[in-house]
């Protein structure tokens, strides 16, 4: 059981990844514009749309009750994308898209360690510590690398 629940994980992880690298190929490849939001605003407007039809398979009922119980959770991710979509389109801008290993390194030590142990209390031991550390190395070696 526990290997096929890693299987699914890690099949869900790969299609998300997938998503990642389209996203920065499309933001890689596009012409620039004097205003670097723009691209942010349309794959996000694009993104919603497909995002909806898929969500047009699935039951659909007491939406306005989700809305309302959620609202300041759409607002905490809506952020989240900003900040994201900020981030990334200066990082690729101005570094290459090479440079998404250090936001893959961050990544693990914001969200993986301290938002999934701090604030979620998930399960914290020996080798979360040790993903750590090789993320801290890795962010080094990448550095060095860089130089």
């Amino acid at each position: 059981m526990k290997n096929s629940s890693f299987l699914l994980a890690f099949a869900l992880a790969f299609v998300a990844s997938l998503g990642n690298a389209l996203y920065a190929f499309g933001q890689k490849k596009s012409i620039t514009h004097t205003n670097p939001f723009l691209f942010g605003v349309f794959s996000l407007l694009t993104g919603a749309i497909l995002l909806f039809v898929c969500a047009s398979f699935f039951e659909l009922k007491n939406i306005p009750t989700f809305v309302i119980n959620n609202l300041k959770w759409f607002i905490v991710s809506g952020l989240g994308y900003v900040l994201l979509n900020l981030g990334l389109y200066f990082l690729y801008q101005n570094f290459g898209a090479s440079y998404y290993t250090l936001y893959a390194m961050l990544s693990i030590l914001t969200t993986s360690i301290l938002l999934a142990t701090l604030v979620f209390g998930e399960k914290f031991n020996f080798y979360y510590g040790l993903s750590i550390l090789f993320a801290f190395l890795t962010i080094f070696f990448f550095m060095k690398a860089k130089q």
